[in-house]
């Protein structure tokens, strides 16, 4: 699934084509996705201008006056810009039309994304509880170690849980806590305010990295100029189960943790 570092590839790479920008139209080529579409988009969108295209996490808002659509990829969805007369190819879900003639394009085969709608004013419920954005300044250690206190969960599913700290996924967690030197298995109650603060700047060094280096490659995503990301080729853990440890040289452990595959090294994370 596409991480924080892919959507904001996705967000960066959009922003000057459709940044002030008028909707001509709308066409939804199927009810729902993950969800059903909500009616407001069709009947809200065309004629406004978009005023900016944001992140939350890993979810995309178009912003207009009327208010936002929410996008987000699931696990296999691409935006493209394109000219207005590009055929439609199969999973061509839905279709924003601009004034320029052309038009940004939602694809998705697995149809675990969304687009719903935000009013303005108001904020949606699937960001309400949302922890803070990991590349801000209100996530740092100091905020790892307070919530962590009194939980017995592995430090890895705390770090992914999106009321803790948004965006941070599978393989970012695991990369930063290589680099902080932390086992995933660890309770996250037990790391100390030290530790937290070398995990939180991990966690932002690693994900600013992984944004200027176009996000990580995965099997179903590329960036919106059609160009893959470079990440993946610098991944010390992640996807390297058995493979020799890039500091050390013993061999990576590997087990699921929180139903997710994870990899670390048993001799410099602990």
């Amino acid at each position: 699934m596409p991480e924080l570092p892919e959507v904001e590839t996705t967000r960066r790479g959009l922003e000057p084509h459709l940044q002030g920008r008028r909707i001509h139209g709308v066409i939804l080529r199927r009810p729902d996705l993950r969800w059903p579409i909500p009616p407001d988009i069709e009947r809200e969108l065309p004629g406004r201008r978009i005023t900016a295209i944001r992140r939350r996490a890993k979810y995309l808002l178009l912003d207009t006056g009327a208010g936002s659509a929410v996008l987000h990829l699931g696990m296999s969805g691409s935006l493209r810009v394109l000219p207005g007369d590009t055929p439609v190819r199969a999973h061509d879900h839905v279709d924003v039309s601009l004034e320029d003639g052309r038009l940004l394009r939602f694809n998705d085969p697995r149809r675990f994304g969304c687009l719903l709608w935000q009013p303005q004013g108001q904020t949606h419920e699937l960001l309400r509880d949302l922890g803070p954005e990991p590349l801000d300044e209100a996530f740092d250690g100091d905020h790892l170690f307070a919530r962590s206190r009194g939980r017995s969960a592995p430090v890895k599913s705390f770090l992914m849980d999106q009321r803790i700290v948004v965006g941070v996924g599978n393989i970012y967690a695991a990369e930063s806590l290589f680099m902080a030197g932390i086992s995933p298995l660890r309770e996250a109650g037990k790391v100390s305010r030290e530790r937290y603060a070398r995990l939180a700047d991990a966690v932002k060094r690693i994900l600013g990295h992984a944004i200027t280096r176009g996000g990580t490659t995965l099997r179903d995503f590329i960036s919106p100029d059609g160009a893959p990301g470079y990440f993946e080729q610098e991944l010390s853990v992640y996807g390297r189960e058995g493979q020799a440890c890039v500091r050390c040289g013993r061999a990576l452990r590997h087990a699921s943790i929180g139903q997710r595959a994870s990899v670390w090294c048993g001799h410099c994370q602990r």
